[in-house]
Order: structure tokens, then C-alpha cells, then sequence
């Protein structure tokens, strides 16, 4: 029988393709001792080692890196990141346009320049912050905290999503309550929930969690059952220690 392959069977070779064995193999041919990386995946619901009451801990599901689209966008997104670009220096560090939502990754140090220019300039005027809000991803060494800001022009009926990283042995962001003061009561909360600590803020205290709480309850490395709470002389433990009934 021969060994040519038939129309349409992948062409594969068991030696060298190349006198390096690191080089790639010849357009159209297949290293057979070579295999893709396998795709990055996670179990369960929550981060490893919390404990799973959700009843999801069988998931499997795969991790996908960050994302970042390639610039240029559609003309009136390029123009608001070029104007942005054009009034503060270093503004972006990366963008995300995904299902018709722009997401500007901006770094700390910058966030109150850009948040004034976007307020300020004519051309952008996004005069309202619609909310502040935190994520935790613990295995995103070195930002593993992450800080959005939902920002809205009246002006030109348009709306935009800033993005701030931290890391959690310096969780410092610049509050951004003097260009927005509606935001004091969305950092209180981000702080209270997920320990961002808002440099500026006018009175960053907890705002859901009693003040001596210890600990944020929306980070993925706090207790998922939650912990035992003491309520009118009896202590109840959270659910994941509760004796289960039959």
C-alpha cells in the first residue's frame, strides 16, 4: 500500500523537519512529538483551597488571559482615546472593546488626571460616575485587586469604563471623590468589601460591615461559609460548618 496520504489526511513526519529540532516544522507538515500547550483551567466556583457550598465545585472551566484589543478602533472610539491620550501623558496602558463596551485600563498614578480630563475637556465631558466597584483575582500577580469605574456624558450620551490595578501588598488607589463627589459612598463600599484603600477620600469608613469587622467579605481568599456571627447571645456558624440534615 502506498504512503501518500489522501486528499484532505494531515501530513506528519517522524524526524527532524530542520537540522534545529527547536525550529518550526516545513509549511504544511506536522511535528508528530509536538503538542500545543493544553488551554489554562479552573474547578469549581470559587479560588483553590475555599471551601465549595455553592454546589458548582465539579465546574471546569478554562481561564482566559487578559485581553486587549488592537488599536485603531471604530472612528468614535479611536477619537476619545486620542483626545484622551492628547491631555494626559501615559493615560493608557491597554484598551478592551468588547460587545459594543470600551474599557480604558489606566494606570494608579494617572486615574486623577484622567478622570479630570475626561470630566473637563469639551470634547469628552463625561460629567457622572455611575459607580465604583472592586475585583479580586487572586493568582493576577501584582494586581491582583482591580477597581472599575462606570463614567457617563451627558453631554454626548456616551458612556465609558476606566480599569485600576493594584496589588494586594499595596492596595492604594487615589480616590477619585473630588472630580466625582457621588463616588464617596461606591469607594466606602469597595473598601469595606474588598480592602481598597482610597488614598484621599474624605472619610473612607466601613459602610455594610460593622466598624470593628475584620476582613472583606467579596474577596475570593475570605472564608467562603462566611464565619460564625453572634446574634442576640448565640453564636451561628456559617453554612459550610452547619451540621447537614438528612
Amino acid at each position: 500500500m502506498s504512503d501518500e496520504k489522501l486528499p484532505g489526511e494531515e501530513k506528519t513526519i517522524d524526524g527532524d523537519v530542520v537540522p534545529n529540532p527547536d525550529s518550526a516544522p516545513v509549511a504544511g507538515l506536522e511535528r508528530e512529538d509536538v503538542e500545543p500547550s493544553p488551554p489554562v483551567t479552573r474547578s469549581g466556583m470559587w479560588s483553590e483551597g475555599s471551601p465549595d457550598t455553592s454546589g458548582y465545585g465539579g465546574i471546569v472551566r478554562e481561564y482566559l488571559p487578559v485581553q486587549s484589543s488592537a488599536r485603531p478602533l471604530d472612528d468614535a472610539n479611536e477619537r476619545l482615546l486620542t483626545r484622551l491620550e492628547g491631555l494626559v501623558d501615559g493615560a493608557i496602558s491597554r484598551v478592551l472593546f468588547d460587545r459594543g463596551e470600551l474599557t480604558i485600563f489606566v494606570p494608579r498614578e494617572k486615574l486623577v488626571e484622567v478622570v479630570r480630563a475626561l470630566r473637563d475637556d469639551a470634547h469628552l465631558r463625561f460629567e457622572g460616575c455611575m459607580s465604583v466597584s472592586g475585583v479580586h483575582y487572586p493568582s493576577d500577580a501584582g494586581a491582583e485587586l482591580h477597581v472599575v469605574y462606570h463614567l457617563l456624558s451627558y453631554t454626548h450620551n456616551r458612556r465609558v469604563r476606566l480599569e485600576v490595578t493594584a496589588p494586594d501588598a499595596d492596595p492604594h488607589v487615589p480616590s477619585v471623590v473630588p472630580t466625582y463627589p457621588a463616588a464617596d459612598w461606591h469607594e466606602r463600599e469597595t473598601w469595606d468589601m474588598f480592602g481598597v484603600i482610597f488614598d484621599g477620600h474624605p472619610a473612607l469608613t466601613r459602610i455594610l460591615m460593622p466598624d470593628d469587622w475584620v476582613g472583606h467579605p467579596q474577596r475570593k481568599d475570605y472564608p467562603l461559609g462566611g464565619i460564625p456571627v453572634e446574634y442576640k447571645g448565640a453564636v451561628v456558624p456559617p453554612p459550610d460548618q452547619r451540621r447537614e440534615y438528612r
